[in-house]
């Protein structure tokens, strides 16, 4: 976990105010269910298979979060992400959590 979402969890927790918990709401209010959805792939992959590539990876959460905003390429295929600067990096940290929760 990165240093500043720990610090944003303590802060959180210790004003009593809990953090969030993402869920395909927040994935469509931030536009990720235009090229993704849970099951099944439309321009980028399924989240399950997202969830099923990454599972067993302790460093993946960190690197996901990284990606969502800042885009990439070249490990589903030829398809770019475009970076996300809507999606702040607690809200990433929180997409990313929810998506690797997927079986």
């Amino acid at each position: 976990m990165p240093g500043w979402f720990k610090l944003i969890a303590l802060c959180s927790f210790a004003l009593g105010v809990p953090l969030a918990q993402a869920d395909p709401a927040l994935a469509k209010a931030k536009h990720c269910m235009s090229c993704h959805a849970v099951e099944k792939k439309i321009v980028g992959p399924s989240f399950v298979a997202v969830a099923d590539k990454y599972r067993k990876d302790p460093s993946a959460a960190n690197r996901l979060a990284i990606k969502v905003i800042k885009g990439g390429s070249g490990v589903w295929g030829v398809n770019y992400m475009p970076e996300n600067k809507q999606v702040s990096p607690e809200e990433a940290q929180k997409l990313v959590t929810w998506v690797l929760s997927l079986k």
